[in-house]
């Protein structure tokens, strides 16, 4: 299992927002989750205020991040609570997921259901990280006239 703290990545971290139920690790484009074990993710509990906290950090609404939910400890997400993310303003650039284990890659499957963002799974984080990269570069030279 690959954990931020232990990667190479560590020290490129902007700043680490660290809550009751997990911490997240804020890069320049994306945005690197480690939900604690044990926790039933929802929106009103625990998305909406990271959600809020990273608005005003990022001075935006998403548009320009990825998410990449490092699955270290087994967790569990309300599904439906994807509606409400849909339903605010934050709106992600992309989504990754990434999971050690069969059983985690099956339930990374059926979330793939409920989004609309630009989605992938992983099995380890350094391949994520180049992912969320490439998403937003190609995000960056389209919006400076460049081509991909």
């Amino acid at each position: 299992m690959g954990f931020v703290k232990d990667s190479s990545f560590y020290h490129d971290a902007i700043q680490i927002l660290e809550y009751p139920w997990g911490d997240y690790y804020m890069f320049s484009t994306y945005i690197v989750s480690e939900i604690k074990e044990g926790v039933v993710y929802t929106w009103d509990d625990h998305a909406a205020p990271v959600v809020k906290e990273l608005s005003e950090l990022y001075d935006q609404k998403g548009e320009n991040l990825v998410l990449i939910a490092n699955r270290v400890h087994s967790y569990s997400v309300k599904p439906s609570d994807w509606i409400k993310f849909f339903k605010s303003e934050y709106k992600l650039k992309g989504y990754a997921i990434v999971t050690y284990s069969r059983k985690g890659f099956i339930t990374s499957l059926i979330e793939k259901l409920f989004m609309r963002s630009t989605f992938q799974s992983f099995d380890n984080l350094e391949e994520a990280i180049a992912w969320a990269k490439e998403v937003t570069n190609t995000t960056e030279s389209k919006s400076n006239g460049k081509s991909a």
